[in-house]
């Protein structure tokens, strides 16, 4: 009886709930009733295709070009002293990428190739190589990869840094999101004008660009690998009386190394797209071969520079996924 009278109740309710949920429009009727009737008098007051009535692009660029210009003024030495420090570094790079004969290069990728990934990847990761010599692009694909490495290697000493501090301080992360998410959506070519302006014409604006373009997934990704150890790792090693510096470094950094990895590899991948753009001021390598192509309306140089590119870009993404997913497998054993 207690039974049947509970499900009475249950029923009643139902039907009453029911009931009041009918009774009143739902909220979609009433914003788009509201909004046919605001858009309705717009049109009759206003009327189609009114002007917005304030315009303030013009104080605002002004004012940015000119802090631009006094930073350029007040900061030059500075910008000089760190081109100058950039450029030697790039013009080592190249030289030993340029200096090493060709064989040895592709059979050091086809073993690194083959100890990571296998066998079948490594013959693919010379006959690209060899490819590549081929067309004709030995010189420029080594100036691409020194670009690429001098890119990527600042990319991560700023990006790891900053990853460890947002996954650190929820407050940083909170403000270090919204530049991140602006830093991967602004067109790349926008990140050329300051560069340019800061650093001159050649390959120190380039690399700038790119690391600016590339390096928000080494952030991000560091970040999250730091927060995805678990708790009780870091419990358990603080209860052992590690210091907050060799938990960091003892524990947090390599356990979340996997992840790191991936934000290396992404920042890689955007390093690489961003070669062809970062030739329009004067980054050579094969962004420069294919931005001369087009420029000739020559599209086969076009696409055996693109080619090269892609070729790069396989042999990176596929050895540094295998290493990463090694470091993961070695930490679940």
């Amino acid at each position: 009886m207690a039974v049947t009278t509970r499900l009475k109740e249950r029923t009643d309710e139902i039907r009453e709930a029911t009931r009041s949920g009918l009774g009143a429009p739902p909220r979609a009727v009433i914003g788009l009733a509201g909004f046919v009737a605001f858009f309705i008098v717009m049109v009759v007051v206003w009327g189609p295709r009114t002007e917005f009535p304030l315009d303030w692009s013009r104080g605002i660029s002004r004012q940015i070009n000119e802090g631009v210009e006094t930073i350029t003024v007040v900061w030059g030495p500075a910008f000089d002293l760190v081109s100058d420090a950039v450029l030697r570094f790039l013009l080592l790079i190249e030289t030993a990428f340029l200096w090493t004969p060709w064989p040895v290069v592709v059979v050091g990728v086809a073993i690194i190739a083959w100890i990571t990934v296998g066998w079948k990847f490594s013959v693919f990761g010379a006959l690209a190589l060899l490819t590549t010599g081929l067309f004709g692009l030995w010189d420029s694909a080594m100036e691409t990869m020194a670009l690429i490495v001098v890119s990527v290697f600042l990319s991560i000493v700023v990006g790891i840094p900053f990853g460890v501090l947002a996954a650190r301080s929820n407050t940083f992360d909170a403000l270090l999101k919204p530049l991140l998410d602006g830093m991967q959506t602004m067109p790349s070519f926008v990140y050329l004008v300051p560069v340019v302006m800061f650093f001159g014409i050649g390959n120190v604006p380039a690399v700038f660009a790119t690391i600016i373009y590339a390096a928000p997934p080494t952030i991000r990704f560091t970040s999250l690998g730091i927060r995805e150890v678990s708790p009780q790792v870091v419990e358990a090693a603080r209860s052992f009386g590690t210091t907050p510096r060799q938990l960091l470094l003892k524990v947090q950094l390599p356990m979340a190394l996997p992840t790191i990895m991936a934000g290396i590899n992404q920042t890689t991948m955007m390093a690489l797209a961003m070669m062809v753009i970062a030739s329009l001021v004067g980054a050579g390598g094969l962004g420069e071969e294919v931005q001369r192509a087009l420029s000739r309306a020559r599209p086969g140089e076009a696409l055996l520079g693109g080619l090269g590119i892609v070729f790069l870009a396989i042999i990176i993404d596929r050895i540094t996924q295998a290493w990463a997913k090694s470091r993961q497998e070695a930490l679940r054993m």
